[in-house]
């Protein structure tokens, strides 16, 4: 039995912003561990999400007068009432996801770390400033930031709790209203932290979640609201850009990754072979960040490749709403397909299974074994493509220089990682990939928990960052304030017009000579 009750269902199903819901269809929400339906959840239609946006457009008026210190200390209310409740979320998460505790339990965390953060930091981000202006003391300059107005985020259900949220409170703050498209598997996530979000003081229409599927509500986001957070495939973020595009409004998005680990010589072997575990079998291997591809110099592969399939053999997989799990069920049976598919199709093409690949029926519906594979080449749909599952593949390499090479022959550009002999050396490499971010000694946790750090990807795995300050900041339009005082800009009191554009190229000229120009 799903550990959330049919009652608390039924209270997080009230918060959904559809009016008379209850005239409404609905859909199945299934228990990822057991594949039977534990609630439904009414769906939404464009004209759902339209009023939304237009009650979220005349909240956004009251809460943008707010300073960003007032609304700081709505998220600081959100973080505690996050840790406060994180039994409670991490219940749900797992039963809409079927992830491990340990897995969901890292999610509750980096929606309370993420909140506080923007709730510390926002506000000096957002402070006015000042800057030189064009003539030094007779023109005065200041730089403002203004909210967009209403942001429209599609979440995914990988990570529902988190990404349902963590871009919204940092588009809260920037003194934005929020609406939300949770995916249909995961609904309950995101309302679950919008009760949070309620309860720490934020206005009901403020943010806003309106289930449905994103052919319907998804579109009406794009065509509604003022700027567009994604997180999914690479494929849907380059149809909803050019969407966003058509209405010049701005666009960011984290998509997919086919993620590298470079695995050298000198390496501490055990420590990269737990490291790897973390990196490639985390959320059952549906992240976006996780590693699929494992390049190892050759001197250490054999010794590599025994342990780590070793290791991995011996990770505990279960249905359960405790932390004695390594690893849970994927989220759906479409996710198991994918993987079972990549792992036929790469053993029949001549790869060598090392560890795992096989549906475990007998524990869920959507188990799958943590999988390894060697002898993959680029024939194998595995090879390129994400697998988006718990399936990765280790490739000797000879050099650090080939598997440089090899890790950056990708479209992709999200997440890699690096375990070296010394952190000279893991710095030299991780300068040369072409990644987002790069984890030195860790799969994935050590960037994307950094959160005063940019956090996104390159070449097809997305557009903008998230996290820092470029993620606060991407949800404002700057807003410049020059004031001339005392002389104008072509001509000054008592100086004839002409000797003043005369002289005038020579004195800009000169302001280099003064400090700070």
């Amino acid at each position: 039995m799903p550990k959330p009750t049919p009652e608390y269902f039924a209270r997080l199903a009230a918060l959904i912003a559809i009016d008379d819901v209850e005239t409404r269809p609905t859909r199945p929400v299934l228990e990822a561990f057991s594949g039977v339906e534990m609630a439904t959840i009414p769906v939404g239609t464009a004209e759902d999400l339209e009023t939304a946006v237009a009650r979220a457009r005349t909240a956004q008026e009251g809460w943008a007068k707010q300073t960003p210190q007032q609304r700081a200390e709505v998220l600081n209310r959100f973080s505690d009432l996050v840790y406060r409740n994180a039994a409670e979320l991490m219940d749900v998460a797992q039963a809409e996801t079927g992830k491990a505790r340990i897995y969901a339990q890292e999610e509750v965390m980096d929606v309370a770390l993420t909140a506080r953060h923007y709730a510390t930091t926002g506000p000096k981000t957002l402070a006015e400033r000042r800057v030189k202006g064009m003539l030094p003391g007779a023109t005065s300059v200041r730089v403002r930031y203004q909210p967009k107005g209403v942001v429209g985020v599609i979440s995914p259900w990988n990570y529902p709790l988190t990404l349902a949220v963590s871009d919204a409170v940092a588009a809260l703050l920037a003194g934005n209203g929020v609406v939300v498209k949770p995916d249909s598997q995961t609904p309950y996530c995101a309302l679950a932290v919008a009760e949070l979000l309620y309860e720490a003081g934020l206005p009901l229409d403020l943010f806003a979640v309106v289930p449905g599927p994103g052919s319907v509500v998804g579109q009406a986001i794009v065509a509604t609201t003022d700027y567009v957070m994604f997180t999914g495939s690479s494929a849907t973020g380059a149809t909803l850009a050019e969407q966003a595009g058509r209405r010049l409004i701005g666009f960011s998005a984290e998509l997919g990754g086919k993620n590298p680990m470079i695995v050298t010589a000198k390496a501490d072997i055990d420590r990269a072979v737990e490291g790897a575990a973390r990196a490639c079998y985390s959320n059952s291997g549906q992240l976006c960040i996780s590693i699929e591809r494992l390049y190892v110099d050759k001197e250490i592969a054999d010794e590599f490749t025994t342990k780590f399939a070793a290791f991995v053999s011996a990770m505990k997989l279960d249905a359960t709403y405790d932390f004695s799990a390594d690893m849970g069920s994927l989220a759906s049976a479409a996710q198991v397909d994918t993987a079972d598919a990549h792992v036929r199709d790469a053993v029949d093409k001549g790869a060598k299974v090392v560890a795992g690949g096989r549906r475990r029926a007998d524990l869920g519906p959507f188990f799958f074994e943590p999988t390894v594979l060697t002898d993959v080449t680029d024939e194998m749909t595995c090879y390129a493509d994400e697998t988006f599952g718990p399936v990765v593949s280790i490739y000797p390499v000879d050099s650090t220089d080939e598997a440089v090479k090899l890790a950056n022959q990708t479209q992709y550009g999200l997440n890699a990682c690096v375990f070296a002999g010394s952190s000279a050396e893991a710095n030299e490499i991780a300068d040369q990939l072409r990644a987002g971010t790069v984890n030195i000694n860790e799969g994935y946790a050590a960037a994307w928990g950094s959160t005063a750090a940019p956090m996104g990807g390159m070449g097809i795995s997305g557009v903008g960052r998230r996290h820092g300050e470029e993620g606060l900041l991407k949800y404002t339009e700057p807003q410049t304030v020059a004031e001339q005082r005392f002389i104008g800009i072509d001509r000054a009191p008592g100086i004839p017009q002409g000797i003043y554009r005369a002289v005038t190229p020579y004195a800009v000229r000169a302001l280099k000579y003064l400090p700070g120009r």
